[in-house]
């Protein structure tokens, strides 16, 4: 597992290299861990006994090396190593709604990252990918809640994907056509932020009543997303 300089820019590939909306590319590999760091839900495309398959799944990033997790019965996951993978991570954050139909868009921010993935079979590797994507999504849990015993670890798949392969968009700002003919319709422009809220957490039925929320958990309930824009 190798961290990359957060200074060094992202090497562009004929896989990577920005053909369409250029202005919206990025080869700043800072902003590549920021949409990396916001989600932990992915897309990973794979070919399967000839066909094409999308699956989501969760992910966790340590800067260098993308974990994707899944059951062994995952067929995607089992059949992807020594395969090339894509996987691809998006924020929506706005509707942008411009005076013609054609004109509209989405503020959004992207990464696509391609590569031959490895199966962890390591069982301290296992056991760091697991915890890196156990603090993805919430911080703090891995500490709190028990380790996965041997058995559940049998029975996990934990892909490994090198985020040296990587593209990264990002869309913000107006509509485009403010200062074109369409500027006279008299029709309203803008755009509709989108933004993710927690909520309030919600106890297991089961759950005895003595036992209170951790503050790690208890503490994001109501806090919006994070938002990293250029």
């Amino acid at each position: 597992m190798t961290t990359p300089a957060p200074d060094r820019p992202l090497s562009p590939t004929e896989r990577t290299r920005h053909r369409r909306l250029r202005e919206q590319g990025s080869t700043d590999r800072r902003e590549l861990d920021a949409v990396l760091a916001e989600g932990f839900v992915c897309h990973l495309g794979v070919t399967v006994d000839g066909t094409v398959m999308v699956v989501p799944t969760v992910y966790g990033s340590d800067g260098g090396t993308l974990y994707l997790h899944g059951s062994v019965a995952s067929r995607s996951l089992v059949a992807s190593p020594g395969a090339t993978v894509c996987v691809t991570v998006t924020h929506v954050d706005g509707l942008v709604l411009a005076r013609s139909v054609f004109e509209h868009g989405v503020n959004y921010r992207s990464a696509m990252i391609y590569g031959v993935p490895r199966l962890v079979t390591d069982e301290d590797e296992k056991l760091a990918g697991l915890r890196c994507l156990t603090e993805q999504s919430a911080p703090g849990q891995w500490d709190y809640a028990r380790r996965p015993s041997r058995k559940e670890l049998a029975a996990t798949a934990l892909l490994a994907l090198s985020l040296d392969e990587a593209s990264v968009k990002i869309r913000t700002g107006p509509p485009e056509d403010g200062e074109g003919p369409d500027a006279e319709l008299g029709v309203w422009a803008g755009v509709l932020p989108l933004h993710t809220t927690w909520g309030a957490l919600q106890p297991d039925p089961h759950l005895a009543s003595a036992i209170a929320a951790p503050p790690h958990l208890a503490g994001r309930a109501g806090t919006t997303t994070r938002r990293s824009v250029r």
